[in-house]
């Protein structure tokens, strides 16, 4: 059985920093949190290097790593395009190609010529 992982809101994690930052032990924020002391640390870390860019959100990605994600999708969408757009390109010269045969190439379909009104 797997454990889903939990998410926690921006304002959980400022709220819990904040209790750090007011002079409250690592132990005590854990537990009232029901976290793991290490997360708490993490969280107060990424608080401090910069508080506007702290906590992106629930699983959200930072600005630059988001732009990459998209990017990447858009290549692999337009990878996809060409492909199919080079599969449909081949199918048409082909048929072109037939077609061309068909019109110069002597039909051996038809019955023989009649000689002198006698079939042979």
């Amino acid at each position: 059985m797997s454990l889903s992982r939990r998410k926690f809101t921006k304002e959980f994690k400022l709220a819990a920093v904040r209790r750090l930052e007011m002079g409250a032990s690592i132990a005590a924020v854990a537990r009232a949190c029901e976290v793991n002391p290490n997360v708490l640390h993490r969280w107060r870390r990424e608080f401090r290097d910069g508080v506007d860019r702290a906590f992106p959100g629930l699983g959200k990605k930072k600005g630059e790593d988001s732009r990459i994600a998209e990017l990447e999708r858009k290549i692999g969408q337009l990878t996809l395009e060409i492909d199919f757009l080079k599969s449909v390109l081949q199918r048409v010269e082909e048929a072109r190609m037939l077609q061309a045969l068909n019109r110069t190439a002597p039909s051996t379909n038809k019955s023989p010529k009649k000689q002198n009104g006698k079939r042979p």
